[in-house]
């Protein structure tokens, strides 16, 4: 039986409207995109590469101090995987589960 628990808490997360820069990696290479909206949970972005529903991913993020009132920007890395590829203006939008992430200083 499948436990929807984690499904309902990473949609439950308060989603933050940024469009910032995002560096994606999977087994096709490197990609750049730009973020829709982020969570502590996900990330949706728009890529102009499609995208398999299931496969993992790596992300790098930069967030301007400005953004979120750091002395310095902040990298966001981290590993996901994606759970929707829909065609959305021309480009792909993406949805990923965020599995891990780390914070570093830029």
């Amino acid at each position: 039986m499948l436990d929807n628990t984690n499904i309902t808490e990473m949609r439950s997360a308060v989603r933050f409207p940024v469009r910032l820069p995002i560096a994606i990696r999977d087994a096709g290479g490197e990609h750049h995109a730009e973020t829709n909206d982020m969570s502590a949970g996900g990330v949706l972005f728009n890529i102009d590469a499609d995208m398999m529903v299931g496969s993992n991913i790596e992300f790098t993020i930069s967030i301007p101090a400005g953004v979120i009132g750091a002395p310095a920007d902040v990298m966001v890395s981290g590993e996901g995987r994606v759970v929707r590829c829909a065609p959305q203006d021309g480009r792909k939008q993406v949805a990923a589960v965020i599995d891990e992430y780390r914070f570093e200083r830029a």
